[in-house]
Formats: structure tokens, sequence, C-alpha cells
């Protein structure tokens, strides 16, 4: 198993606490910043979430943005 592997299978148990990091990365840098850069953040903050909902399916997750349940599809 390759480290790929194992961070999709990570990203795939633990989607919620990934989603939950990145908001609060997102609102310290936004804080940080006093937002000068709200917009760049707040549009990086969800490529960062689409990314690992991404991953966390190819890994065998079954959790969509925020661990609200099971998806349909792929």
């Amino acid at each position: 198993m390759g480290f790929m592997d194992k961070v999709k299978g990570m990203l795939g148990q633990h989607s919620d606490k990934v989603t939950k990091g990145i908001d609060k990365a997102a609102g310290m840098a936004d804080s940080k910043t006093k937002g000068k850069y709200s917009d760049k953040i707040r549009s990086s903050t969800e490529k960062a979430k689409d990314q690992a909902e991404k991953y966390g399916r190819e890994g065998g997750g079954s959790q969509g943005r925020g661990g609200k349940g099971p998806q349909g599809g792929s």
C-alpha cells in the first residue's frame, strides 16, 4: 500500500475531522490577514474540501462533506 492509498483511506475514515481542520485553518488565515484575502481563502477552502472529499471517496469513505451520511453514486 502506497502513501497516497493510506492518505485516501484516512480521509475516507475521518472526513469530518479533515473538514473541520480546513475550516479552522481558513478562519485563522482570514483572521491573521484581517479579511484582506477573504475571497481567496474562501475559494481555496472550498477547493481543499472538494479534493479531500474526492480522495476520501477513492479511499473507501462513504461520507460526504461534513460527515452527514452516505452519498449515492460511485
